[in-house]
């Protein structure tokens, strides 16, 4: 049987590690058609933003080899099966940006630094570097003749608790200049793609961008890929010998995404693994900006 894969964030993991999968790999496909310069799609906590955006950086990365990871899903039997590891391609991820100032700029400056290290060869040298993402962009195409791929997951993290803990003044104009200048200026940009719980308004640094989508959770494009669809959950469900019956619907039912109706992963993944019928969603990381409101 499966492995359960409660908090798991690496896509390449939850292949190889048997862990029971549910496949999203058609969210390529709808990137890719749409061809939009940079795409933002803001969900709320533990709807599967950060193992899709993993899923998205592993199969457009020049750097590896995931034919094997990727063998037997959805997107494999479609023409963009051509696009496996053809693009460099940087993936950052703020989610551990929280709590207190140090942890935020600690965070931001980890994650930038992995992706300077994964790139190091494509450098000469490394000193008076102000545009850290761009720069290193810039690089890659030059190195491997082709635009970059950019993947951002949980980008409004460090504003909000920059915001929440009354430290923005110090802190904000980092991120925000670090996303203006990969997004807005950079012309080694092929596609990027943000997820975040909410769009941050404060430093408008989306203001200019003339080819920017934007998908909330009134959106229907994007809307099946986040969250487990009836059919999705009833089949999990029964694989772990559950059902989705009257019970299980009262009590982890009610998300509408566009016009799908939608489970929450976190409650049915933790439920298939407890089976007790109890709200899991909610205990999970609160949203600081929402308590200091109520």
């Amino acid at each position: 049987m499966k492995k359960i894969p409660i908090g798991t964030k690496s896509f390449s993991r939850l292949v190889e590690g048997n862990y029971y999968f549910v496949d999203k790999t058609l969210m390529i496909k709808e990137f890719l058609d749409r061809g939009t310069d940079v795409t933002l799609i803001t969900r709320p906590r533990r709807f599967g933003k950060t193992i899709n955006m993993s899923m998205m950086a592993e199969f457009f990365d020049i750097t590896k080899d995931s034919k094997e990871i990727f063998k037997g899903t959805k997107i494999m039997e479609t023409p963009y099966a051509a696009e496996i590891n053809q693009y460099p391609t940087i993936f950052i991820s703020f989610a551990d940006a929280k709590r207190d100032k140090e942890t935020v700029v600690s965070t931001i400056r980890t994650q930038i630094q992995i992706q300077w290290d994964k790139y190091d060869f494509v450098f000469e040298n490394l000193k008076g570097i102000d545009d850290a993402i761009s720069f290193l962009m810039e690089r890659m195409e030059d190195y491997y003749g082709k635009e970059v791929m950019v993947f951002i997951d949980e980008y409004d993290t460090p504003f909000v608790e920059a915001h929440t803990g009354g430290f923005y003044g110090e802190v904000g104009g980092g991120p925000a200049g670090l996303l203006h200048n990969s997004l807005k200026t950079s012309t080694s940009l092929k596609y990027a793609m943000l997820t975040g719980i909410q769009r941050v308004a404060k430093e408008n640094i989306f203001s200019d961008l003339n080819n920017l989508d934007v998908y909330t959770v009134i959106d229907n494009d994007y809307s099946e890929y986040f969250g487990f669809s009836i059919e999705e959950t009833k089949e999990l469900l029964e694989y772990y010998d559950l059902e989705l019956n009257d019970e299980v619907k009262e009590m982890y039912d009610g998300y509408k995404m566009g016009d799908k109706e939608i489970y929450n992963p976190w409650s049915i993944l933790n439920y298939a693994r407890r089976k007790v019928l109890v709200p899991y969603w909610v205990n999970t990381s609160a949203n600081t900006m929402l308590k200091q409101a109520i």
